[in-house]
This record gives C-alpha cells, sequence and structure tokens, in this order.
C-alpha cells in the first residue's frame, strides 16, 4: 500500500496518507474502511485475508467483502511458500510429505494465526496430501518465523515477502510455492501443483477497493491510475524483490474472483474446523 500510495499520490497530484489499522487478521481496518464516506477519498487495500478468509472464518463479520465495497483493481499476487528449519530430513516437497506420513501428529508447522492464510495454506496442502502435521499458531509472521528459524516448528507455509530473505540466505529451506506456476524470485523452487498436486493454488493476491456506492467516474479514475501503477516495469521490479508479482484485473473479474475465493476457502475453513469470534 505505500509503494502503490507514492505513486497514486504522484498521478493524482495530491497527498495519499496510508492509516495502518492492525489487528483480528486485518479486518478492523477494513471495517473502517466499509463505513467510510463514498466520495473516493478512502481506499482499502484488500486482501485474501480481508476479503475472502475473513466471510468464512469469522462468526459475525462487521463488513461484507462483497456488498459493502466496490471492486477497483487488483495490484500484486504472492505465493504462499512452503520452508523447514535446516534441521528437517526433506529437501523436497515428497521428501517432506513422506516423513509426515512415517510420523503422523509429530511434525509441528507455525502460522501467523488461527484462521490466517498461512494456516490455510498448509491446512490445504495437509488435506491434498494426506499428512496429519500439527497447527501452532503465533501473533503474526515474525514470530512464527522465528519459531521455524529455532526448530521449535518445523514447518511454516509463509507469505514470500515474509520469507523470502531466509530461503535465499539458507536459513530456511524451500521446498515448493504455493502458485500454479513458479515464482521468478525463486525459479529453482518447484510448485506444489507441479510436485504430484495438480490444481494447487495457495497464493495471497493484494487488491484495492472502495466504500459501496461511490461514484463510476471516479471509480474508472482510480482503476486507470492504479492499473497504470501495477503495469509500470519499476512498480513491477519492486514488487519482484519482494516475492510478489504485478497484477491487475477489471472491476468485474476482481468481483468475480472474490467469490470464486470464498467458496474455495470456505471449504478449507470448514474442513478445518475454524470459527473465529
Amino acid at each position: 500500500a505505500r509503494i502503490v500510495g507514492q505513486k497514486l499520490g504522484e498521478r493524482l497530484g495530491q497527498q495519499v496518507v496510508i492509516d495502518n489499522r492492525g489487528g483480528a487478521g486485518g479486518t478492523i481496518g477494513t471495517e473502517i474502511a466499509a463505513r467510510a464516506n463514498s466520495d473516493g477519498y478512502t481506499l482499502t487495500m484488500g486482501t485474501t485475508s480481508t476479503h475472502v478468509i475473513a466471510a468464512g472464518a469469522y462468526a459475525k463479520l462487521k463488513y461484507d467483502p462483497i456488498k459493502d465495497f466496490e471492486p477497483i483493481t487488483l495490484v500484486a499476487s504472492t505465493p504462499y511458500l512452503l520452508v523447514v528449519n535446516p534441521g528437517v530430513k526433506a529437501n523436497s516437497l515428497k521428501e517432506f510429505i513422506a516423513l509426515a506420513k512415517s510420523q503422523p501428529g509429530k511434525l509441528n508447522y507455525a502460522s501467523a494465526g488461527t484462521g490466517t492464510t498461512t494456516q490455510l495454506a498448509m491446512e490445504m496442502l495437509k488435506s491434498a496430501a494426506g499428512i496429519d502435521v500439527v497447527h501452532v499458531p503465533y501473533n503474526g509472521n515474525g514470530p512464527a518465523n522465528t519459531a521455524t528459524l529455532g526448530g521449535q516448528v518445523q514447518a511454516l507455509f509463509g507469505s514470500m515477502p515474509a520469507v523470502l530473505a531466509q530461503a535465499k540466505a539458507g536459513r530456511l529451506r524451500p521446498l515448493a510455492v504455493g502458485t500454479p506456476k513458479r515464482s521468478p524470485s525463486l525459479p529453482d523452487v518447484p510448485s506444489v501443483a507441479e510436485s504430484g498436486y495438480p490444481g494447487f493454488d495457495a497464493s495471497l493476491w493484494l487488491g484495492f477497493f472502495a466504500p459501496k456506492g461511490t461514484p463510476a467516474p471516479i471509480l474508472k479514475r482510480l482503476q486507470t491510475e492504479l492499473t497504470g501503477i501495477a503495469q509500470s516495469p519499476d512498480m513491477k521490479e519492486q514488487f519482484e524483490r519482494n516475492g510478489a508479482t504485478a497484477l491487475t484485473a477489471t472491476p468485474a473479474e476482481l468481483s468475480k474472483l472474490l467469490k470464486v475465493e470464498i467458496d474455495k476457502y470456505a471449504k478449507v475453513i470448514m474442513a478445518a474446523g475454524i470459527k473465529l469470534e
């Protein structure tokens, strides 16, 4: 949001202020954005977490990801990366799954918290591969990474920006990326899909939304500017350095993506028995 916001301010000729509102998987800030004036001056950067997973995981979500927002465009996506502590005797996804099957319920995996995409990515792998690894939730990506680095847990299906530096430095061993294709940031690391689980897709997308009722001309202007930013060569380079890929979508495409992903993750959430207050 900060990188894109700076560019958006330059294009619009006015300052864009980034107001971080953390907590509850991003739902606190998203609720505030949903209730903002629909004049085009308040936007929210929505993600798979805030606009998809929250819809299925929270019993009393105080906003509707579809009814309360106008989709504008996607700007980036980033895969989830399965990493293990170097002490784990697995150098590939196949070896990790074989190890897990030989020791059901003995291996642990970290997440950034219950109901987060880092948990659901691993729950999807557990279901696809038929393995039993134990979930250990932490309060955010930082503590989950630290626990995996320290060997308190064996594995983490982390977001690429959060684990990329450690993976490149060899402090965590990357086994597979969650997107259908390999990531340009780690071209030698295969995807889960190509490793024997076709159709597997665990990635985090990031896009911009406005409050419902924002006038169409304003939405069109914002879409034009945000799409131009995401497609610019310097932005693509900045995203790639952080393990992300520049991405765009029309409002109709983003709306369709929401509905498809909400349905997909609702099934994963139900199978995992996740329910958040």
